[in-house]
């Protein structure tokens, strides 16, 4: 599976990579001033490649970020479920010692169960 992931989704992915950043290795202005296009307060010169990416990263972290609080009634609920399971061992833990501490001869024997001697 990891050869497979390898070889069909990371080096194509890599290719593409390379390819992109080297068509767009140009500089461009990304400007966050929209009312004075000729010289804009906050300005960034940099080559495209580079928003790129910065956008993509920025989309994972917004999407993980995003996936991770959806699945927060999940992760609640199965502390509470561990906490239950927790609990229900104890108790079969006690339970397992008080039929232990009883003699094995006050139990009543199973019919059709004999003795091994």
């Amino acid at each position: 599976m990891r050869r497979f992931l390898v070889l069909f989704v990371l080096v194509p992915l890599a290719a593409v990579i390379v390819i992109l950043s080297v068509a767009n290795r140009g500089d461009v202005k990304f400007s966050l001033d929209p009312f004075t296009a000729a010289a804009p307060a906050l300005s960034v010169n940099a080559p495209l490649f580079v928003f790129l990416f910065g956008a993509l990263v920025l989309g994972v972290v917004i999407g993980g970020i995003a996936a991770w609080v959806r699945q927060g009634k999940w992760r609640r609920l199965a502390r509470a479920e561990r906490g239950r399971a927790d609990a229900i061992r104890e108790e079969n833990e006690r339970l397992r010692e008080r039929v232990a501490a009883l003699a094995p001869s006050s139990l009543p024997r199973p019919p059709g169960v004999r003795d091994a001697a």
